[in-house]
């Protein structure tokens, strides 16, 4: 593991400031970095970012799952049959080296980022273990629920 427990005391302070690594890209090496020794799912990813922040940071479904998104089309991972994310050579290559690029995803209040943003917690909630999940289950209906309506409205123009 490139992490350790004396490592995460004598690099203390830098996690004080951590959530402000997002404006320069830095969630993104740190998912590259988190997926360099085992494949890990997004839910797995987010938890060991607040794991490695010692709590102080946990970045959202809505950071995360746009983020993969977009290290795949970089091909920089690919998401393997158990819907496991993986490094690719050229995601090895790109944190062999740092250098803070700017083009991470930002999310809108637009219909489009806004479905965007949903898609995204979807995926987190798909990735959660059953157990997890099973007490939302009431919870999970009564939102289907309301989306089953909302696109039956659409269909009728209502």
């Amino acid at each position: 593991m490139w992490w350790n427990k004396d490592w995460m005391k004598e690099n203390k302070d830098m996690f004080k400031n951590l959530a402000k690594m997002r404006r320069w890209g830095g969630l993104r090496y740190v998912v590259l970095y988190s997926l360099s020794e085992v494949a890990k799912n997004g839910a797995e990813i987010m938890d060991e970012v607040e794991r490695m922040s010692m709590g102080a940071w946990r970045p959202s479904p809505g950071s995360i799952y746009p983020l993969l998104n977009t290290l795949q089309e970089e091909m920089l991972i690919r998401k393997r049959d158990d819907q496991r994310y993986e490094l690719t050579s050229a995601g090895m290559e790109e944190i062999g080296y740092s250098s803070h690029r700017h083009d991470h995803h930002h999310g809108s209040r637009s219909l489009e980022g806004t479905l965007d943003e949903i898609d995204s917690y979807v995926s987190y909630l798909e990735d959660l273990p059953r157990d997890r999940l099973k007490p939302a289950e009431s919870r999970l209906a009564y939102i289907a629920d309301r989306l089953q309506k909302l696109r039956e409205s659409l269909k009728n123009g209502t």
